[in-house]
């Protein structure tokens, strides 16, 4: 097997010194199952991410590898030694497990793929790929899709396979393809979408002739499902540095397929009607959100800063005295997001969050300059429900100014809001915001059965006790009374 970058001995010892101690944590699974796969008469790898994982000194407990044995042998091979078998992904050769191994004093949970040698490559119309078998891990490593993901380590013996260059490409920090890009996209084009989040995820260049490849080819993409193209911009938004991967996915054209409600942000302005760079500002929105995360990754959070202004394009209005409007682009804005998070086929759920999220980022700055009264903050908590603490990040994070003393008085007015709400929650039950009487006591009060006027006197209550705070029992009777009086009259 071909040996990796013996033309660049340092850089081989740079990157296979960090992962040593990555491969000793994980070889005694590793070397248990590739003992399995020997003795049936079979080669196994540990392959792709993995390896570069392990190189870069970042390999988790989610193990890939490569085998000459087809599906039904895998599973055969790996049926009495794992804790749990899946064969989901049988149709494209692939056969996932769970094994529970002790490694050193710790008791350690491992996910593995085990996947047969393979080709796949798409036709002109089709969107799925059209899965081969190989027969050697050369066959199988050029069908793979950059070079840092075109290595392999053969067990049990650990001879290192590189026959693309990965590892230089590696200690380079550059992404390539195995073969020609063109190659590569027309085989897969959602690679142009991994080039993207791998540059994100692992903060590394595009080279030029990749980048060249995206521009050109970008039109391919459409033949790819919403479902794929979601899921790796879930991934690439997910990353540490999603604006690098953001960037080139609008610079190559790519977004203009899959997300064209980001670069139409790209406003252009002249020396008469100068605004804020619409483009820039969502960027360094979504960047000052992933500041104030609190508990890892938030994906409503990032999908929500990025998309809150994409109303804007459609809103926009000079107006007579030079300056440039976008009057209710926040409720333009809520509809293009759902709209656009259906055609990728994201959960309601999140859809629902994400689109109300962007409904409301401006209502902080509705209330003007003020002091906030209960009723005000009553409305604003209730509004947000459970996304009040993303909806606080959102409002915070669309703070752009470059004026530090606009800047701060901002900061200074939303923790105005905040503490309000914390005085607030201490006398009433923010949270869970109802009125003091309940539909069956409605009815029994006003002696009517169930119907539309029930649901009207209800509206009621809750105006009065967002407007009054809690009334009591009596109280909310009295007024209940009065309004069925004068809906009489």
């Amino acid at each position: 097997m071909p040996n990796a970058n013996e033309d660049n001995p340092r850089a081989l010892n740079q990157v296979q010194s960090r992962a040593v101690s990555e491969l000793l944590r994980v070889s005694p699974v590793a070397d248990a199952l590739a003992r399995r796969f020997q003795e049936a008469g079979f080669s196994l790898a540990l392959v792709g991410g993995s390896v570069r994982d392990a190189l870069l000194g970042r390999l988790g407990n989610d193990l890939d590898f490569t085998t000459d044995a087809r599906p039904q042998d895998i599973l055969k091979i790996v049926r009495p030694w794992a804790d749990a078998v899946w064969d989901v992904g049988i149709a494209f050769g692939t056969v996932g497990c769970r094994k529970e191994a002790r490694v050193g004093d710790v008791e350690q949970s491992f996910q593995i793929e085990v996947t047969t040698y393979r080709s796949e490559a798409y036709d002109r119309t089709s969107r799925k790929p059209e899965v081969s078998y190989g027969d050697s891990i050369e066959q199988d490593l050029v069908r793979r899709d950059f070079t840092v993901n075109a290595m392999a380590l053969a067990l049990p013996a650990k001879e290192f396979v590189d026959p693309h260059g990965g590892l230089r490409d590696l200690a380079e920090r550059v992404l390539r393809t195995p073969g020609t890009p063109e190659e590569s996209f027309s085989d897969d084009p959602l690679r142009m979408l991994r080039a993207a989040r791998f540059s994100a995820q692992l903060d590394f260049e595009v080279a030029p002739e990749v980048v060249a490849a995206m521009k050109e080819m970008a039109d391919r993409i459409e033949i790819v499902s919403a479902e794929r193209v979601r899921d790796e911009l879930n991934k690439l938004l997910l990353s540490e540095n999603p604006r690098k991967g953001l960037s080139l996915l609008v610079g190559s054209g790519l977004a203009d397929r899959v997300l064209p409600e980001l670069p139409a942000l790209r406003l252009e302005s002249d020396e008469h009607h100068r605004h804020k760079d619409v483009y820039d500002h969502s960027l360094i929105v979504l960047e000052q959100a992933i500041d104030l995360e609190e508990e890892g990754p938030d994906l409503v959070l990032r999908l929500a800063a990025l998309l809150h202004d994409v109303g804007k394009p459609k809103t926009r209005r000079f107006e007579s005295d030079g300056r440039v409007s976008f009057h209710h682009h926040e409720v333009v804005g809520a509809k293009l997001v759902k709209k656009r998070l259906t055609a990728l086929k994201y959960a309601n759920e999140m859809i629902k969050d994400v689109s109300r999220l962007v409904e409301l980022h401006l209502r902080f700055h509705g209330y003007g300059a003020g002091e906030w009264t209960d009723s005000a903050v009553r409305r604003y908590v209730r509004d947000a429900g459970p996304l009040l603490s993303r909806l606080h990040k959102l409002t915070r994070s669309d703070c752009t100014t470059r004026n530090k003393r606009k800047a701060a008085a901002l900061s200074r007015a939303y923790d105005g809001l905040e503490e309000r709400i914390a005085q607030l929650q201490e006398k009433e039950e923010l949270d869970s915001i109802r009125p003091d009487l309940n539909g069956n006591q409605i009815m029994e009060i006003l002696g009517v059965g169930p119907g539309p006027v029930i649901g009207t006197a209800y509206a009621f209550l809750l105006e009065q006790r967002l407007e009054n705070g809690p009334m009591g029992q009596d109280e909310a009777v009295a007024a209940l009374k009065e309004w069925w009086a004068k809906q009489a009259s």
